[in-house]
């Protein structure tokens, strides 16, 4: 395979980054992680960002590098934040530079359920109470679907595991 850009979103605690690893290793090619990107670059952590910048500086920056990504690497996975897809126009630079977008889709049941554990590592959802978890994500959801559908691919992931829903993006590869 060569020149292979395949660029996974979806909303926290979706799954990106796990099925991202495993797509890349499969593929035997690099597994590129958006946050993490920008925290080596800035050399400070995405909240730490976020509490001293703010979110405009976050975005600017989040939009350089991931255009910095498609100019700088080839044959990747890259998992986006999952708020990525909704700033400027970073769904259509995605979709200018690559064919392989995939929306991870997972229920509003199955997300609260996985983000109600990782509460404490994520400053967004941090101050909910577990029952304010599937309004809240809802919410968002409803927001930003318009933006998720753009992706070239949806995965539908419920009760399939990481290994499954890797192996149905890389029998999908265009």
């Amino acid at each position: 395979m060569d020149n292979v850009k395949i660029i996974l979103l979806g909303y926290m605690g979706s799954g990106k980054t796990t099925i991202g690893r495993i797509v890349a290793n499969h593929l035997k090619i690099k597994f590129l992680d958006l946050d993490s990107y920008i925290e080596h670059e800035e050399k400070m952590s995405i909240g730490s960002i976020f509490k001293e910048k703010g979110e405009v500086y976050f975005r600017k920056k989040e939009h350089d590098y991931l255009s910095q990504i498609f100019l700088k690497e080839t044959n990747f996975v890259l998992s986006l934040g999952g708020g990525t897809p909704c700033f400027g126009d970073n769904m259509d630079l995605v979709n200018k530079n690559t064919d392989n977008s995939f929306y991870i889709n997972v229920g509003i049941p199955e997300l609260s359920k996985r983000l109600i554990v990782e509460k404490s590592h994520r400053p967004i959802i941090a101050h909910l109470h577990d029952d304010e978890m599937p309004e809240f994500i809802g919410k968002h959801l409803f927001e930003r679907s318009f933006f998720y559908n753009k992706a070239h691919h949806k995965v539908k992931s419920n009760q399939n595991t990481p290994i499954e829903i890797a192996e149905a993006i890389v029998n999908s590869l265009v």
